[in-house]
């Protein structure tokens, strides 16, 4: 497995912005947006149509990049090198967890270096977004939470036999691979590169309670005690026997924002 990081210029930072921008998006990513660019008018953005959001965000967006573009440019540099650091330890504690050599599978992954502060992944396509904001030591915490949800999905479908098209929001197989990641990251392997860890998981999942227990722990307990196939199908039908509560406590947390 390995990670090549790449700035792919000002227009997909826009196109990928624009997944996030649509009357759908939940609030916290959405304002994820204006937040750090308090360039975008967040009002003035939700009140013109789809459409013409774009180019608005062209607009507001193209002296941000200019200005940023030579910075973008030196984190390629940093990102690589960072991550070519730990790529050997990344490896092992893939291989470990997921019971296969990941080593000679996904070599062409590639992560965007953009303006997006919201990190979407293409499972087919094999790249992912990287915040331009990240340190390296940031970058390699996404990176890492993104790779396992690659071999994951990868593991998933050679033991199911599903479709990809299943793997995304909002289905339940997408919420489970959000929730796992903390279990598998919790490897010092992993863990100690990450400065993002713990609490490298979606925060309605930090407080999610099923049966007065935490659902984090109630994953990690399954994690330990299975080898990673079996953890798949158990902690699977465990997320279907509680679909209801898990459904309804992400459409609570999700009103606060």
């Amino acid at each position: 497995m390995r990670v090549t990081y790449k700035n792919p210029g000002f227009e997909h930072s826009i196109d990928s912005i624009m997944l996030f921008q649509t009357d759908d998006t939940a609030p916290n990513q959405a304002d994820a947006l204006p937040y750090f660019y308090p360039q975008v008018d967040a009002n003035l953005l939700r009140c013109k149509p789809l459409n013409e959001r774009k180019e608005y965000l062209v607009d507001v967006l193209s002296d941000v990049y200019s200005e940023l573009e030579p910075e973008l440019n030196r984190k390629v540099l940093l990102y690589n090198d960072h991550f070519n650091k730990y790529e050997g330890q990344i490896n092992d504690a893939l291989t470990d967890a997921f019971e296969i050599d990941v080593r000679g599978r996904f070599n062409d992954l590639v992560g965007n270096i953009c303006l997006n502060p919201v990190c979407p992944r293409f499972l087919l396509e094999r790249y992912f977004d990287v915040f331009c904001r990240n340190s390296e030591r940031g970058a390699l915490g996404i990176t890492i939470h993104e790779v396992i949800h690659y071999i994951w999905f990868y593991v998933w479908n050679q033991t199911f036999g599903d479709s990809y098209d299943e793997y995304d929001q909002p289905t339940m197989k997408w919420i489970l691979s959000e929730m796992v990641v903390e279990s598998i990251m919790r490897d010092e392997r992993l863990s100690t590169i990450n400065p993002y860890f713990p609490g490298c998981v979606y925060s309605y999942f930090q407080d999610m309670m099923i049966g007065g227990k935490c659902m984090l722990d109630t994953l990690e307990e399954l994690y330990q005690r299975n080898r990673m196939r079996d953890f798949m199908a158990k902690s699977y039908e465990y997320c279907l026997d509680h679909e209801v509560e898990i459904r309804s406590h992400i459409e609570e947390a999700l009103k606060e924002f």
